[in-house]
């Protein structure tokens, strides 16, 4: 039987990464093997992502180039899947008639019994989204971790000891700019056994560090029993059962809202010895007027209360955030609250982004739409800002000893991450330290947004 080649090309979040490596997982499970070359494949997929306009721009522009390639092998199967494949729908293929398969965020799972219906049937589109969906139990392939890693030899995973594992997807927030209740439907949370039991043959393997991902981990266990007993689970709870996992370092997790925000979740940053000091926790905008308008259910006084508190109980805690600039309607005033709120807070570092309409959001269909001169110069005095304050945070580190894991090894020594996600150049060091080994670095120079340190001896 001759062996088909696939090549998985990811846009966006850690969510799409996760459904990249279980989309991968289930091909080599039916002796497909993965390439980094898309030329040489028999199966394209993109995992797209539609938070914002560029990354949709991004997808479409590549489909268009994929139309040669297939001109040229007619063979070649090509896959949308992801959000923008689930808002699309069928109007993707009436664009791009050469994509073969169009299939839903809750259809992953399921990506080979689809692609036999391409074969059998033609084109295809697999977008339904279901209310009562369940996350199914994925325990077959992760059993078979090891011998699925054999078939996966020409491309390796790039962090064998790091990994992302889904815990819920979904979401039930609505904020008016967001488009995951409509992309990912209604929020779900996995079988908590599922997960230990995940993260169990992960560690079998030799990761270290493992980050739970949910659209908003807060609200795991809240719209559905994810214990065998029936009983309420918080995600502080199964939070507290992974760092118990024998050979799990490090535990990370992402995202939250700051409005689920509970005091249990705060404390774990001190009680829980293996969770990363590191929170990415998105504000969005430091205007109550504007938090309002986005759905947000919080105010900046309350997130200021609760950034407050997670320093009492972490003061070594290096935070994160969102920001959206040029939301409809953000006037002068409502930008200086959020300038305000970056100096009161101090961010280690920020995603930012102009605001951009995503169709059947709330937010689509506001007036008082913020000029694009408006917002490139808003985003660009807020991001300068940042840098300098992400420049002088960074310097606080400087004769610090921390705890690195290397990831990588370059012609100019080693690359690897602090427990707080910093990235740390270790030059000159280039021998005697293997990808995914802790060891203690001591930080000679800072920069905006990486670290340089050289390995510290006790002795």
């Amino acid at each position: 039987m001759e062996q088909k080649i696939f090549y998985i090309k990811t846009f966006g979040c850690q969510m799409n990464e996760r459904d990249s490596e279980i989309m991968a997982q289930t091909l080599s499970g039916h002796g497909y093997i993965e390439s980094m070359n898309y030329q040489e494949a028999d199966l394209v997929i993109l995992n797209t992502c539609s938070i914002r306009a560029k990354a949709e721009q991004k997808v479409l522009s590549l489909l268009g180039y994929l139309r040669k390639a297939k001109k040229n092998r007619p063979s070649m199967k090509i896959c949308v899947a992801g959000c923008v494949a689930q808002q699309e729908g069928s109007r993707l293929i009436e664009r791009m008639p050469h994509v073969d398969l169009v299939i839903g965020t809750q259809q992953i799972y399921h990506l080979e019994k689809h692609l036999q219906r391409v074969a059998l049937e033609g084109s295809l589109v697999v977008t339904d989204l279901r209310d009562d969906y369940e996350i199914p139990q994925f325990l077959p392939e992760i059993n078979q971790l090891g011998r699925a890693f054999e078939t996966h030899l020409p491309c390796p995973s790039p962090r064998p000891w790091r990994k992302f594992v889904t815990i819920m997807q979904g979401c039930n927030n609505y904020c008016t700019y967001c488009v995951v209740p409509y992309t990912r439907g209604r929020e779900i949370s996995r079988i908590v056994n599922d997960i230990i039991e995940e993260v169990k043959a992960f560690v079998k393997e030799g990761v270290q560090e493992i980050t739970l991902l949910g659209q908003n981990v807060n609200s795991y266990g809240k719209t559905n029993a994810v214990a065998e007993t029936g009983a309420s689970y918080t995600f502080t709870d199964l939070l507290k059962e992974v760092s118990q996992v024998e050979g799990v370092a490090r535990l990370r997790f992402t995202t939250s809202n700051p409005k689920d925000l509970t005091d249990e979740l705060m404390r774990s940053f001190r009680d829980v010895k293996n969770l990363c000091p590191q929170f990415h926790l998105p504000v969005q905008s430091g205007s109550d007027r504007i938090l309002k308008r986005m759905n947000r259910k919080y105010t900046t006084s309350e997130y200021l209360e609760k950034i407050e508190k997670l320093h009492d109980y972490c003061p070594e805690l290096a935070l994160t955030t969102d920001i959206i600039v040029g939301f409809p309607g953000e006037e002068d005033r409502d930008f200086e609250e959020t300038m305000n709120l970056l100096e009161k807070v101090r961010f280690h570092g920020s995603f930012s982004f102009k605001y951009s309409d995503r169709s059947g959001t709330v937010a689509s269909t506001f007036a008082e739409k913020v000029d694009e001169e408006v917002k490139v110069a808003r985003l660009s005095r807020f991001q300068s800002r940042q840098d300098e304050i992400s420049l002088e945070r960074n310097r606080e580190y400087i004769g610090t000893v921390k705890e690195v894991m290397i990831e990588e090894r370059g012609l100019d020594g080693l690359r690897g991450r602090t427990d707080t996600n910093h990235i740390v150049h270790l030059n000159n060091c280039t021998a005697g330290h293997a990808a995914g080994t802790i060891i203690a670095v001591k930080i000679i120079h800072a920069g905006q947004h990486s670290l340089q340190g050289e390995v510290y001896n006790l002795h």
